[in-house]
């Protein structure tokens, strides 16, 4: 059984997420009301501003690989065989031919 328990910064991560993406919301939305004066008008492109910022926050935030730091290549294009501590190159049958 697995007793680790994930810290403290692991947890508070949606919560940064989530506050980021109101602030850019509240931004938008005040923006927007101050520009047109039509209260509705900026709830609802504060609404809109709030969803779209945390869906692309939570994409970029899924595109990081904490764990792996060594790899500067995106974690998608990394090889999923490849031992964990292995550099660019160093798959089997990469090296040039002398």
């Amino acid at each position: 059984m697995n007793t680790a328990q994930p810290s403290r910064r692991d947890r508070l991560r949606p919560v940064e997420l989530l506050v980021l993406a109101g602030a850019v919301a509240l931004f938008t939305g005040l923006v927007v009301l101050l520009t047109t004066r039509e209260p509705i008008l900026g709830v609802i492109f504060l609404g809109v501003a709030f969803i779209v910022t945390l869906v692309v926050l939570a994409m970029l935030a899924m595109y990081v690989d904490p764990d792996d730091d060594q790899d500067d290549r995106p974690v998608l294009m990394r090889d999923p065989k490849a031992p964990k501590g292995a550099k660019k190159g160093s798959r089997k049958g990469s090296e040039k031919p002398e």
